[in-house]
């Protein structure tokens, strides 16, 4: 992974500037011949769809209230609306272009989107530039360097790299007063992206630091024509992607949820290919046994179709990138090709990365066909997570610290699902705003641990820091029983908890069930203990010894009534489209405390 600029200077083909193809003739052929496969054809007829409709769509300028709305009102969805779809416009018109090259309201619409991107104040969105030089209400000219006055964010990078990649892609035909354009933009700005943003190396180890390292590095390889220069562009590159990996554990975890690692990840990719082409496969960043194991993450994430392990920011429900799925599982023999159906559409990614869409057309395999994610068992060891998928029953859990990437407070918290109909939840992220990501984050319930299914201590919400943290005891796996168990004491600040032991024991046969222990040893009697589940807003039914959720699917909550009391709660809260959400708080609270209490549940599917 670590690799000199000489060496890499010493690999590097500065004759080699279209990257994606061996010439323009065999780009040519590519993009004309899909048209014409079937397997293609729902790609391309999306990509079409849309276009049709921009192209009854005036091109609207980003405003300067928009802009400075996020700075005023913490609110962003105004502006990021316009500017992504922009960047859906770039992308579609150079689509077209490849796909249609002689008709031209095609290329006139790629050449005035081209100019207004290159034209707007900053690539970056005003979320991501609170007190940075661009947003101070006073400037002293005289004082102003390059350097103080340009920040470099995610969409900045990926903008960058989605204009060099169209432009190699589409130079043959672009007007020459549009090339002035693009240049004048990457010489006068987007050069502080090849000399400034990665002197340092030390990005923070999360999904940024493979967006941005990998899309600096991609726009360099397609634009930079010095070969000392670029070897120095790389090498910086290289060191923040080091970073990046550092920031997964052993296990190859994406503790920020699968929509980050699909992200982050694919980035990574998108550049070790680029990469590896033009250094003749001299530097392959895929030849390491971390990014291997991070590879295999997404087939242990899913869990039924769209479902996914939604622990952190994550969305319950995902799709996938099905030409980087295919691009993987052609390095890594074990890789599960997802089944088409599970396909991103074009229109789907709200942000329109070109990047990832261009690579859906170019890396799907019609070779290639998927299946269902498989029945498979998996404990990430140093990630704390357990998963578990069985004939269409799920259970996972997780310990892990509450200073994870993208953290929620979410210590010893389980999900149960029957047939991809979720039981015991997890609420996901949440809609991004600025108090979203400030000192007010476990305010929000998806966050803090009230919206867990985890205890409530003497009015206690687990706390937030690396020393919060799960200790497991001991795991266990079988052929028809899994069993987890963890010490959660140290999630907690209560003085007189000595001890939380959660153990886990799921059984596989026949119908599945899932049976939690919670015992507490403290050194003087508690005030309270309440054992909080979240559940979607289903049918709720009391039996004698216990409660039964019921949607399309059944499943029963046993547990000793003479021993708890249970209150049902309807909550709600933004998800992250910022649509309300509705769910049940089930808590479960302790009649009769002493210095060592002993809950059980047992969750059967009926």
């Amino acid at each position: 992974m670590t690799v000199s600029a000489e060496q890499i200077s010493s690999f590097i083909d500065t004759t080699k500037t279209l990257l994606l193809f061996s010439s323009k003739e065999e780009q040519y052929q590519w993009f004309k011949s899909i048209k014409s496969k079937q397997s293609f054809q729902s790609l391309v007829d999306e990509i079409k769809v849309e276009a049709e409709m921009l192209g009854k769509e005036p091109l609207r300028e980003l405003s300067f209230f928009n802009f400075t709305r996020f700075r005023d009102t913490g609110s962003r969805l105004e502006y990021e609306k316009h500017y992504f779809n922009k960047r859906k416009r770039l992308n579609t018109f150079a689509f077209m272009c490849l796909l249609e090259p002689d008709q031209s309201k095609y290329l006139k619409e790629l050449h005035e989107v081209i100019w207004s991107i290159c034209n707007e104040y900053s690539w970056c969105l005003p979320a991501h530039l609170k007190d940075r030089p661009e947003m101070v209400e006073e400037i002293d000219f005289l004082k102003l360097t390059e350097q103080q006055g340009y920040t470099i964010d995610l969409f900045s990078a990926e903008t960058a790299f989605a204009l060099s990649e169209i432009y190699r892609l589409t130079e043959d035909v672009l007007d020459p007063l549009i090339k002035k354009e693009f240049c004048r933009k990457y010489t006068t700005e987007s050069l502080h992206l090849f000399n400034i943003s990665l002197i340092s190396g030390k990005h923070p180890h999360i999904t940024g630091a493979a967006v941005c390292a990998g899309s600096i590095g991609a726009a360099a390889l397609h634009l930079i024509i010095d070969q000392q220069l670029l070897a120095d562009i790389l090498e910086r590159v290289m060191n923040t992607l080091h970073y990046y990996l550092k920031g997964f554990n052993d296990d190859g975890g994406c503790l920020e949820g699968y929509g980050y690692w699909q992200y982050g990840f694919g980035f990574y990719v998108y550049f070790a290919d680029l990469l590896k082409v033009k250094t003749a496969g001299n530097v392959d960043l895929f030849d390491h046994e971390k990014v291997h194991k991070i590879a295999l993450f997404q087939q242990k994430c899913f869990i039924h179709n769209k479902k996914v392990v939604n622990f952190s920011d994550s969305t319950e429900e995902a799709t996938v990138f099905l030409g980087l799925s295919h691009y993987l599982s052609g390095i890594y023999p074990e890789i599960e090709v997802p089944k088409n159906e599970l396909r991103a559409s074009y229109v789907e990614d709200h942000c329109s990365r070109w990047a990832p869409a261009i690579r859906n057309l170019l890396w799907f395999d019609e070779r290639k066909r998927g299946q269902e994610w498989q029945d498979a068992t998996y404990y990430l060891n140093d990630s704390q997570w357990l998963i578990s998928r069985n004939n269409g029953y799920v259970f996972a859990c997780k310990g892990g610290h509450n200073d994870e990437p993208h953290n929620h407070n979410d210590i010893g918290h389980f999900i149960l699902q029957s047939k991809g109909e979720t039981f015991l939840k997890d609420l996901g992220s949440g809609m991004y705003c600025e108090a979203y990501f400030s000192e007010k984050r476990y305010e929000f319930l998806c966050n803090g641990s009230q919206g867990h299914s985890v205890p409530i201590i003497n009015n206690q919400l687990q706390k937030d820091g690396p020393e919060y943290c799960a200790r497991i005891i001991d795991q266990l796996q079988q052929d028809e029983e899994h069993m987890l168990e963890m010490d959660l004491a140290k999630a907690y600040e209560v003085s007189e908890l000595n001890s939380l032991v959660r153990r886990f024991v799921w059984k596989k046969v026949n119908k599945p069930k899932l049976v939690l222990t919670d015992t507490y040893t403290f050194s003087s009697t508690p005030d309270s203990i309440v054992e909080r589940f979240i559940t979607p807003v289903l049918s709720l039914s009391y039996e004698s010894d216990g409660i039964v959720l019921s949607g399309e699917q059944r499943l029963k909550i046993s547990y000793d009534s003479s021993h708890l009391d249970l209150t049902v709660h309807e909550k709600d809260f933004l998800n992250h489209f910022g649509e309300k959400e509705t769910f049940y708080q089930l808590d479960f609270s302790v009649k009769e405390l002493s210095q060592l209490c002993r809950v059980e549940f047992e969750f059967s599917f009926l």
